[in-house]
């Protein structure tokens, strides 16, 4: 009987011919070709740590003849391989009268959402925000005329802040179950490129995206669930510690026992409703820095040296840490190579930066938040005080950038010598509606300058050209996360509220677009077999 095999850490070189790769795995194994029934790519990496000796890192599931027999050999990266199949954990009962309702139709939402209809759940998934082609005509807005819908932009709106983004779909979260294997399933099926399966670092990109949103908005739809979009949820009823119902702002009522909360880091009214109805919330870090840029031909050429350009390795990427003298860390967040930087604000009066790329990953500039880790300690209050803190910021650069939704930017060179810079150099800032020319040294706490401009020179020493004077910071990044927990049990439901399922950034407990749909999922699961329990 044929069984799998996993095989890892299999070596090569970058432009290796395609048939080194079972040649390898024949060699790894010690088997004749004719023992070998079939492989497939589990994941495709690269060690460019000598950049100009760049290797490919293969991780293949192989079917072999005497699997059995191969095992017991016990040789070297070389396991029996997991099964990664996905099964549902519950199926809804026929004659179901209560309906789940999911709040917020970002990654987690959306899969919070897909699950539970494909369980027979029939889910009604709620979102302040438009459909995603709408959103998007909104967005651009604000982004070409400097017009802010508040209830439909870069945070708000179907496929939530992950649309507008580099897409990336990679996380260090522990996944035992494999539900990331799941996500990127239900991705390809919705129109993702298949490499997203085993790519070591799989991205969308914006365009991909929207189409992909709208395609799994229709699957879920055609297994039960409601979508409503524009529909803002005021307040959520709780009797007796259970939630027995939501309030949409046009005063309508959903009665339910079961909310999925996955509203975003940016639903800070929800944040505020939460607190007032009693829900258990604990303040928590965050990170708030700038936005810089550099050519992406400078990453490229210190990232993989002679090997720049190759087709294998795209545009380069970085991943930056550094602990400055005053205790406080700064390190690159969501790095976009050949992206742009994009306006991510959701209030009026505020600027928030943030960053994008397309599929193609082919505009001039990489950027990446330059970012310094806070704690409530830096914003002693009650719970909400982290997001007054981030108002205070983002107001800060509204008013440096002109009060009219363009950004503060300032010339590294100049950051760095501490003098306001009057124009900029040859790197072009990508961020619409447009940059003003000034000193970032207010648009931050002091500490959280000393902090960057003491990293800028040590980031220079790992990537060359990366205090360049000409690369330009842009300010303000300050929704890393989300700046509240809604604290949950193991159950999934809130410590303090039976029904409320917190999940996904906006509770605190992911970060990213893949993070944030397993926690969906999870969240699904909890609610299906909480629902079937109570039967």
């Amino acid at each position: 009987m044929p069984a799998m095999l996993r095989l890892t850490e299999i070596r090569l070189p970058l432009n290796h011919p395609a048939d080194d790769l079972k040649a390898a795995i024949l060699k790894r194994l010690g088997i004749p070709s004719t023992d070998l029934l079939a492989f497939t790519l589990f994941r495709r990496g690269y060690d460019a740590r000598k950049r100009n000796a760049i290797v490919l890192v293969y991780t293949v599931d192989v079917e072999v003849k005497n699997a059995a027999a191969l095992l017991k050999k016990n040789i070297p990266h070389v396991a029996a391989a997991p099964d990664m199949s996905y099964r549902t954990v519950a199926q809804a009962p026929q004659g179901l009268s209560e309906r789940p309702v999911v709040i917020g139709s970002g990654p987690c939402g959306i899969f919070a959402g897909l699950l539970l209809a494909q369980m027979g759940f029939r889910p009604i998934i709620l979102e302040r925000g438009k459909e995603v082609r709408e959103r998007t005509k909104d967005t651009w807005g604000l982004w070409r005329q400097g017009k802010l819908d508040p209830e439909s932009n870069v945070q708000f709106g179907e496929g939530g802040a992950g649309t507008f983004s580099d897409g990336k779909l990679h996380s260090q979260i522990k996944d035992p179950k494999f539900y990331g294997r799941k996500v990127l399933t239900e991705f390809v099926k919705a129109g993702a490129p298949e490499e997203i399966m085993y790519v070591s670092k799989p991205h969308i990109g914006t365009f991909r995206l929207v189409g992909m949103v709208e395609k799994m908005r229709h699957s879920m739809e055609a297994l039960g669930a409601e979508i409503r979009f524009q529909s803002r949820v005021a307040d959520i009823e709780i009797e007796d510690g259970q939630v027995c119902g939501v309030v949409l702002a046009n005063g309508e009522r959903i009665a339910t026992k079961h909310v999925v909360l996955a509203v975003g880091h940016s639903a800070r009214d929800t944040f505020e409703m939460l607190h007032k109805r009693g829900v258990y919330l604990e303040a928590k870090p965050f990170s708030i820095g700038f936005r810089i840029e550099h050519p992406q031909s400078v990453i490229d050429r210190a990232r993989f040296g002679a090997n720049a350009g190759n087709p294998l390795l795209g545009s380069a990427d970085y991943k930056l840490v550094h602990h400055a003298s005053n205790g406080r860390s700064v390190y690159s967040f969501c790095m976009c190579p050949g992206g742009t930087v994009v306006a991510a604000t959701s209030e009026a009066g505020h600027v928030v930066t943030n960053g994008m790329s397309q599929y193609s990953r082919n505009e001039r500039n990489a950027n990446s938040g330059i970012v310094v880790g806070i704690t409530p300690a830096d914003f002693p209050g009650d719970v909400l005080a982290g997001v007054e803190f981030q108002r205070k910021w983002e107001a800060r650069a509204f008013e440096l950038g002109g009060k009219n939704y363009s950004a503060p930017a300032q010339r590294v060179g100049d950051f760095l010598a501490g003098k306001p810079s009057e124009k900029i150099g040859e790197v072009a800032p990508s961020y619409t509606p447009g940059i003003t020319p000034t000193d970032l040294s207010s648009a931050l706490p002091d500490y959280a300058i000393a902090a960057i401009r003491e990293a800028l020179p040590a980031f220079e020493k790992q990537i060359k050209g990366f205090a360049m004077d000409d690369a330009v910071l842009t300010g303000v990044e300050t929704r890393t996360s989300s700046p509240v927990r809604v604290k949950r049990g193991e159950n999934f439901q809130s410590i303090n509220i039976k029904g409320l399922y917190p999940a996904g950034e906006g509770a605190g407990y992911a970060g990213g677009i893949l993070s944030a749909a397993v926690d969906g999922i999870e969240a699904a699961e909890a609610v299906a077999l909480d629902m079937v329990k109570l039967l």
